[in-house]
């Protein structure tokens, strides 16, 4: 999505605070890295202006932000769970009207559980 992205992951040590902090200041850096580092100017001033207007006003922040500070976890206790959250996670870019068919979404995993007859099933794995 454009605006955000969906994790479904299991953290070793019971530690998902950790790891999703982990997550988003290793991917902060090397994506504001990229854009600093662009030769391409379209886009590339204004991006880093707005990740230093949200840090300017995040004291927790020292010079720019990209990710937002709240997360919103989900445990995921049952395969019945698992696969209604994974189904929801395929099907958003549907929803939003990006694509008609959730396997289409460029950065979906949508298409490594499509099955044979072309619907989402987990029940392969």
């Amino acid at each position: 999505m454009p605006s955000h992205i969906h994790l479904v992951f299991k953290a070793k040590e019971n530690n998902p605070s950790d790891l999703i902090r982990d997550f988003k200041r290793h991917t902060s850096k090397e994506i504001q890295k990229a854009i600093t580092e662009n030769i391409q100017k379209s886009r590339k001033e204004w991006m880093l202006w707005m990740m230093e207007r949200a840090g300017n006003k995040n004291s927790n922040v020292k010079n720019r932000q990209f990710w937002q500070q709240h997360n919103k976890p989900i445990e995921l206790w049952s395969n019945e769970v698992i696969e209604q959250k994974v189904n929801y996670i395929h099907n958003n870019p549907v929803v939003s009207g990006f694509v008609v068919n959730a396997e289409d979404w460029k950065y979906s995993s949508a298409k490594t559980f499509v099955g044979e007859i072309g619907e989402l099933s987990l029940t392969e794995l």
